[in-house]
């Protein structure tokens, strides 16, 4: 997969999940493979600017962490060139423009969504960007404003035109959210506009059939994962896989999930420290839980630690208890009914081909 000059070891992408996709996440999802390319939570290109140290630990990266590219949402074409120069100096990447955001705070300042809406702003504002630096410059956008307003094919021709490198686009409009259904027809429309750069498909990627039914159906170039990820880390590892082979690996084990997670663990105390960290893993723990089968006081346990050691307390109990109840696959063994103690425990257990994942709690009113 190539994205202009910079050259990538898989089609397959880590979208950007405000308040998810920091380092450490980046880091486990490297580790677990079969990604291409990561992409760090959206950056204000003002605050970057400004050296606020939020926006500067949103691009925090080290040398485990790479390809990476930065996304920058603003609407100042001025900020948006500055910012794209400054990060190609630190060593990053490509550059993605944000023209997909659907929240209030980002397109009332004339970025994301809103960017889909002037197509000549948003070239002039693309091309001073692009004429600034010798990384890839790519866009991120949605299919349109609404359904009356389906601006993607166009907006994507006039980027090419202007030098952007690769369009990743979000099968929903704005108005949709992230409720509805990813229109694979919309994304191919898209690819369909473009003379010769790579057209990249998001959304509802929540297995590598899924993936594989948008590059079919779309004729996209790569796919770009994004709460799917989230939700279960060996979905590239799957999906390239599987792809190349048409076979399905096996479901990681209990205790491949479990370290795992405390890899995941230790990459946000190292990176966060062990207060913000512990802090911060309270709201990714119970996502890992989704597949362990019956949880129910794990979670409620796990949102509540303050360090590592209080975490690996209460992972061992929730083991312990495990290994008494429920079989590998965390199913409850067929010698126990489900007396109180049991019950207390247990929770509907998640599939493990969901066909909707929730939307994460995020810094944002609405994702």
């Amino acid at each position: 997969m190539r994205i202009g000059s910079l050259s990538l070891p898989s089609n397959l992408f880590l979208s950007p999940l405000a308040g998810y996709t920091n380092l450490p996440f980046r880091r486990v999802v490297r580790e677990v493979g079969g990604v291409g390319l990561c992409t760090t939570d959206l950056v204000n290109a003002r605050s970057l600017l400004e050296k606020n140290p939020k926006a500067l630990k949103l691009i925090e990266t080290d040398a485990a962490d790479s390809p990476l590219a930065v996304q920058l949402f603003g609407s100042v074409p001025e900020e948006m060139r500055d910012a794209a120069a400054y990060l190609e100096s630190l060593g990053v990447a490509s550059v993605d423009i944000n023209m997909g955001c659907p929240v209030k705070k980002v397109c009332k300042v004339g970025g994301g969504s809103a960017m889909m809406t002037e197509l000549d702003k948003t070239a002039a504002l693309v091309r001073g960007m692009v004429n600034a630096v010798k990384i890839p410059v790519t866009a991120k956008m949605r299919l349109g404003w609404d359904d009356e307003n389906l601006t993607a094919p166009d907006l994507a021709r006039t980027l090419e035109d202007v030098g952007v490198q690769a369009i990743f686009v979000h099968g929903r409009t704005r108005q949709q959210g992230f409720g509805g259904t990813v229109s694979l027809a919309g994304i191919r429309a898209v690819v369909s506009a473009v003379k010769s750069i790579p057209v990249i498909g998001n959304g509802d990627i929540i297995t590598p059939s899924a993936a594989r039914k948008m590059f079919d159906e779309t004729g996209c170039a790569g796919v770009s994962i994004g709460r799917g990820a989230f939700y279960n880390p060996w979905i590239f590892h799957h999906t390239l896989r599987f792809l190349h082979s048409g076979d399905l690996p096996p479901e990681p084990s209990f205790h491949e999930r479990v370290r795992v997670m405390c890899r995941h663990l230790d990459l946000m105390v190292e990176i966060f420290g062990e207060e913000l960290g512990c802090r911060m893993f309270r709201k990714v723990a119970p996502w890992y839980a989704k597949r362990f089968g019956p949880a129910n006081v794990f979670n409620k346990r796990v949102v509540q630690i303050a360090t590592r050691a209080e975490f690996l307390t209460v992972l061992a109990d929730y083991t312990g208890w495990r290994e008494q109840f429920l079989d590998e696959h965390g199913e409850l063994l067929p010698r126990f009914a489900p007396p109180e103690m049991v019950a207390s425990f247990m929770r509907a257990p998640a599939a493990t081909t969901r066909e909707h994942i929730p939307v994460p709690k995020g810094p944002v009113e609405l994702w």
